[in-house]
């Protein structure tokens, strides 16, 4: 029987929700609210539209909002819902009043971690989320001549390099000694930071934010950090995500440690025919299932189709997740899957490192570009938990591949003696993954 679905956020998960319970069921209603003027595009590219890799903001839409009404998907634009009634089945909604459901996703996302200190409400304080308001800013940013990142976070990587590439002078200011600090390894980092300072980018590590300064007009002038005082136009506020939970929370929805909604394999929550996704939920990783919250755009996508499907009418289950992750950064890709060495450390997870640096192409073949693997398995049995890379090229492809080789349980032996393309324009003779593998095989005989 056809259901009502509704569902609160208009991203990557509410987005996926709507489609997957059209897919359930094509009978079924369908109804997204969102606070924004614009769904179906994707925020993940602003910050490449900021430093003028990709020429417009229009190139970040996916579809126009006519695709929607054809779909038979009912968008609710700039729409705020202010309560869920999991008891009545009912949300109130700001100019409509109260609305019932069959079904509820709850797909609210996140919000940037407040910084704590003082002068958070002054003017030129970017947080990079919505489109319309990077329309905005991208103007200002014309005006800016130097800027502040707060926090080296997978976000602040990629606006250190947006405002380097516009030439504006970039301080990034951040508590831990390397970018990412509590994802990548040093040695993965140390590449990027390098380009960074060709790239005249200062970084100031091992620094904590301790307040925005005032300008005497409501604006900000600098900031303050536990090194001394930094002078700029504008501060690019990349602080840790965390998940837009207040709405559930109000609703009497459980929350787990992250902060993120709780959700079973078929992305239930604790309230009766209430699903969640994406950023406002934490999932289990696949390793010992520790609970993480705020991953990336595909996995509130896929999440999203699965709660929608399952809150149409279906049954579909959502597996954990190994977490594999790319981007660029300064003049490098860097990437991995799961586990890297600090991570493993902090959680006590004992394990054997293979490395390998190699190349992306045949040595003689044109714009031949280093790749660096580090893989990191479990000793005794070699089965893999995780690797990271840094290079030039290729690493989103090896990143993937390492995600389902962690999933499925292969080990360094598998990977040793995996068959690999050789192309020149493509592949290199001897695959990076294959040696770090072969390399880490040896040391593990070396301690035995």
């Amino acid at each position: 029987m056809a259901r009502k679905v509704v569902i609160v956020g208009g991203g990557a998960a509410g987005l996926g929700a709507a489609g997957g319970a059209k897919a359930a069921d094509p009978a079924n209603k369908v109804v997204v609210y969102t606070q924004f003027e614009d769904v179906a595009y994707s925020p993940c590219g602003i910050p490449y539209v900021h430093g003028k890799e990709i020429p417009d903001f229009q190139a970040l839409f996916l579809a126009d909002k006519q695709s929607y009404v054809d779909a038979g998907i009912d968008v609710r634009y700039e729409t705020t819902v202010r309560s869920i009634d999991t008891a009545a089945k009912k949300i109130r909604v700001e100019g409509e009043g109260e609305v019932s459901y069959d079904s509820l996703v709850v797909a609210t996302g996140f919000d940037y971690k407040d910084p704590g200190v003082a002068g958070a409400g002054l003017g030129g304080l970017y947080y990079v989320k919505n489109i319309r308001a990077a329309m905005e800013w991208d103007k200002v940013l014309d005006t800016v001549k130097k800027a502040v990142i707060v926090e080296a976070s997978a976000l602040g990587l990629e606006m250190v390099t947006a405002l380097a590439h516009r030439g504006i002078e970039t301080h990034l200011i951040d508590p831990h000694p390397w970018a990412l600090g509590e994802l990548c390894d040093p040695d993965i980092a140390a590449p990027v930071q390098e380009s960074w300072a060709e790239m005249g980018v200062t970084m100031h590590w091992n620094t904590e934010l301790k307040g925005f300064l005032d300008n005497g007009k409501g604006h900000v002038r600098g900031v303050a950090t536990s090194n001394g005082e930094i002078a700029c136009d504008l501060v690019v506020v990349a602080t840790h995500k965390v998940p837009n939970n207040a709405l559930a929370m109000a609703a009497g929805v459980t929350a787990g440690s992250t902060g993120g909604v709780v959700i079973d394999d078929h992305m239930r929550t604790s309230a009766r025919d209430v699903w969640a996704a994406g950023d406002v939920c934490e999932i289990p990783h696949g390793l010992g299932g520790l609970p993480l919250q705020g991953l990336t755009g595909s996995h509130a996508y896929a999440q999203g189709k699965v709660a929608g499907f399952n809150a149409g009418g279906g049954d579909r289950a959502y597996q954990s997740v190994y977490v594999p992750w790319g981007m660029v950064a300064g003049k490098w890709m860097i990437g991995g899957v799961a586990l890297g060495e600090v991570a493993a450390g902090a959680l006590g997870i004992p394990h054997v490192v293979g490395r390998a640096t190699g190349i992306s192409r045949a040595r003689y073949y044109p714009g031949v570009k280093q790749v660096r693997v580090k893989l990191l398995a479990e000793p005794g049995t070699l089965r893999l938990i995780g690797a990271q890379m840094v290079g030039g090229e290729g690493i989103k492809e090896r990143a993937d591949f390492l995600g389902v080789a962690v999933r499925k349980g292969l080990t360094l032996h598998d990977l040793a003696t995996m068959e690999n393309v050789y192309s020149p324009p493509i592949g290199a003779l001897n695959e990076p993954i294959a040696v770090a593998a072969q390399n880490g095989v040896a040391e593990a005989r070396k301690g035995a």
